[in-house]
């Protein structure tokens, strides 16, 4: 006798990875860095984002860039990060044989796990590393609760 209720999974063979990629390939079409909003940057600086027990930092390479041509938003528990790298001149009288620095606008967007204090956000550029850290919120830390006998 054929089961009619039997799961998808069992009766169509498991090509692809299709069950295990699927959530990937919808965070990757629908993400503000990546998907349809992040078509229209030229390029995607590389981001590291740690926490301690105080604060959440963000450090992004920003190589050959002032700190004047970087934005940095804080809304909603988001911290939008963007600006605009300007391409070098191209020099007369010369060839390339090869061009791999990227130029042009980038927008990252990083999604903060807990509050964050606004009106203490630290933001500071150095040797073409934008460091940003967002102390912890009062209510983001952890409060201890007694047990009673």
């Amino acid at each position: 006798m054929t089961r009619t209720l039997t799961p998808w999974g069992t009766r169509l063979p498991r090509l692809f990875g299709f069950e295990s990629d699927f959530p990937k390939w919808m965070t990757d079409v629908f993400n503000q860095e990546t998907g349809f909003a992040g078509t229209d940057f030229q390029f995607m600086p590389e981001a590291n984002v740690t926490e301690t027990e105080k604060a959440i930092e963000v450090a992004i390479d920003l190589p050959g860039m002032k700190p004047e041509e970087v934005k940095v938003e804080l809304h909603d528990r988001a911290l939008f990060i963007s600006g605009e790298k300007k391409e070098e001149k191209e020099e007369t009288g010369k060839t390339f044989h090869r061009v791999e620095r990227r130029s042009g606008s980038f927008r990252r967007v990083f999604n903060l796990p807990m509050e964050v204090e606004e009106g203490q956000v630290d933001a500071r550029f150095a040797d073409g590393v934008l460091t940003i850290t967002l102390p912890k919120s009062e209510k983001a830390a952890p409060k201890k609760i007694e047990v009673k006998h």
